[in-house]
């Protein structure tokens, strides 16, 4: 049956209303910092809960693990997902983007940023935030005073490159070496499962050794 004319402009009418919402607010320049960081915390919270489902699923090895040792493991699974996107747009924005591009003539290098950059710094304050979050939550389980002076350094640091719009291309330089976070979690997970001794493992340290070396 088809709709009301009455029904189609009212439809049109929240579709507009939630446009200029998104628009004015939530990709709005002033609070793309603030919203990006929310992201990451919710990014955060959706991934431990798909890793744990996942794990407990597919993984026979997770359930004869400690309560400790799944929370680390569903904490490893936030820290790859989020090696994976900022390594990518890291990339992106070193080798490939216009952004910080030498035939761009928008001021200097150093001054330069987009709200897409901007948005992406903000995501990985966020997750920043959550691990710290965790890491005090259960210390010193996940993590001593090493994991919380890295953390609060990097989130700082991050946020400040995010808020003030200086420095990105450099921040972005240095967020490449996440590339080898995946595949320091990965030893976890194969020594955690009783993998060490495998083909595997060692594959996986050779991968890292030469990982860092690029990175």
């Amino acid at each position: 049956m088809a709709m009301s004319e009455q029904t189609v402009t009212a439809i049109k009418s929240y579709q507009n209303q939630a446009q200029v919402l998104v628009k004015n607010y939530i990709i709005a320049d002033p609070f793309i910092p603030y919203t990006s960081i929310l992201a990451g915390l919710l990014a955060c919270k959706v991934v431990y809960d798909l890793t744990q489902l996942i794990s407990t699923f597919y993984f026979k090895a997770y359930n004869g693990l400690t309560k400790i040792q799944r929370m680390e493991w569903n904490n490893r699974g936030i820290s790859t997902v989020h090696a994976i996107f900022i390594t990518a747009l890291s990339l992106y924005y070193v080798f490939w983007s216009d952004l910080f591009s030498d035939q761009q003539h928008t001021g200097p290098i150093t001054f330069r940023s987009s709200w897409l950059s901007n948005f992406g710094l903000g995501v990985s304050v966020g997750y920043f935030l959550a691990d710290l979050g965790m890491i005090f939550w259960l210390y010193p389980s996940l993590g001593g005073m090493e994991y919380v002076v890295h953390h609060s350094l990097s989130g700082i640091a991050v946020a400040y490159s995010m808020f003030s719009g200086e420095g990105q291309l450099y921040t972005y330089m240095v967020l490449i070496s996440e590339v080898t976070t995946p595949e320091i979690n990965m030893r976890w997970y194969l020594d955690t499962a009783g993998m060490k001794r495998s083909t595997t493992y060692l594959v996986n340290g050779v991968i890292i050794f030469f990982a860092w070396l690029v990175s």
